[in-house]
């Protein structure tokens, strides 16, 4: 006869029973939030300080999906005028790397909340194909209406993401951190049959307004969208599948204290320092 406690795969079950597949219905108007992902990289990082250097409430909502539940948010102070002459991939991610880098610098000594132990930032830009032309915020409401009637009239443009993460080294070696990076690039097509009366109404809402190329992916902006080729969440600023990965990258990268007995250069300082003795 089987041992109670061995399944028919001959392992011993688990202690704790997986999740129920038909948990308890939830309040009226309301929809259950999944169990957050069990990672070995983000149960590491539950209990420290994540830090997310942007002030964007889309990317605050997308990263939430991990299941950080201690996101500190610490927007950059660095200036974001890199010259328009570099190649798109060049600007968004000089841009992102500049923001994780300030407030790395700010927070890497403040002794009243510790080090943090991630720093994430990102920067999105969105980009004329036929020109090259990096599209700002719009300036205006006039401003919006052209540069929406601009990218209707192109039909397709560009949607580009840089996302750095940046973690103090386990070993405080020279320079003390690891930084990693990635740019995800995204095609967006708008509806040609979109009228003038539709982009004006849309400019009025003013969803747009805080928005480079004037318009959310994530809201009303989708009606003047034909489609993507790409992954829609890089469009409103924080794509998550890339941003574990770059989690996972980044924090494998800062646990560098095994990786110092294997380090030649640090071999041959020992050496020299029991020469001296």
């Amino acid at each position: 006869m089987t041992d109670s406690k061995t399944n028919l795969l001959g392992n011993e079950d688990p202690i704790d029973p997986p999740p129920a597949y038909d948990p308890p219905k939830p309040a009226r108007g309301t929809l259950p939030r999944p169990p957050p992902l069990s990672l070995p990289v983000l149960n590491s990082l539950r209990n420290k300080r994540v830090i997310l250097a942007s002030q964007s409430p889309r990317r605050r909502q997308i990263i939430s999906y991990l299941g950080l539940p201690n996101i500190e948010i610490i927007p950059s102070n660095a200036d974001e005028n890199l010259p328009k002459t570099l190649t798109p991939f060049e600007y968004v991610l000089g841009t992102a790397t500049k923001k994780a880098q300030a407030v790395y610098s700010q927070e890497i000594s403040n002794e009243t909340a510790g080090e943090p132990a991630l720093i994430l930032a990102a920067d999105t830009i969105v980009v004329d194909i036929s020109s090259g032309t990096i599209l700002e915020k719009p300036r205006s409401e006039a401003h919006h209406v052209t540069m929406l009637r601009a990218l209707r009239d192109a039909r397709d443009h560009k949607v580009f993401t840089a996302l750095v993460a940046m973690a103090p080294l386990a070993s405080a070696r020279q320079p003390g951190y690891a930084i990693e990076s990635i740019v995800e690039e995204t095609n967006v097509r708008f509806d040609g049959d979109v009228t003038d009366e539709l982009i004006l109404a849309y400019v009025r809402t003013r969803e747009g307004a805080d928005k480079a190329g004037g318009y959310g992916l994530q809201g009303l902006g989708s009606i003047l969208v034909e489609k993507i080729e790409g992954t829609a969440d890089n469009v409103i600023g924080m794509p998550l599948k890339a941003t574990l990965k770059l989690i996972e990258t980044v924090m494998a990268k800062a646990d560098d204290e095994d990786r110092l007995l294997d380090d030649p250069v640090l071999e041959d300082e020992d050496e020299e320092e029991e020469g001296e003795e």
